[in-house]
């Protein structure tokens, strides 16, 4: 049998983004990223209660703009994936899966999510 002149199934190439496929996209990948961070969280605190030294350490590290720019971030994807989970919950009860709900929840998702975050790091100073 030769296989040679079947056509390629649509891929990723072909098809445009949409909001749906975008946000879920976005919920594995934050997902994935917020597992490495609370892997990470036990030695970030090792080394903030080890010794003056290490403490002094870490304290520099973490007022370097690139580093509260990444901790930003993470505090969006955790704000995200929150929303977005709860988003997820509510699909798996039976409401909001026709199209049109679905695009105004995503909205909705992105919305609150900058808006907790803009909020959280307003509140705290980290701007």
């Amino acid at each position: 049998m030769d296989t040679s002149n079947r056509p390629l199934s649509p891929h990723l190439q072909i098809y445009k983004p949409q909001l749906t496929s975008v946000l879920s996209i976005s919920h594995r990948m934050t997902g994935f990223a917020l597992s490495i961070i609370i892997l990470l969280s036990p030695v970030i605190i090792y080394f903030l209660t080890n010794s003056a030294d290490t403490h002094q350490v870490v304290i520099s590290l973490l007022q370097n703009s690139i580093i509260k720019l990444i901790f930003s971030l993470a505090l969006f994807g955790l704000i995200y994936h929150l929303c977005n989970g709860i988003r997820h919950l509510a699909w798996d009860a039976g409401y909001g899966l026709d199209l049109d709900s679905s695009y105004k929840s995503g909205y909705i998702v992105l919305g609150v999510s900058i808006s907790l975050t803009l909020l959280i790091l307003l509140i705290t100073g980290a701007f």
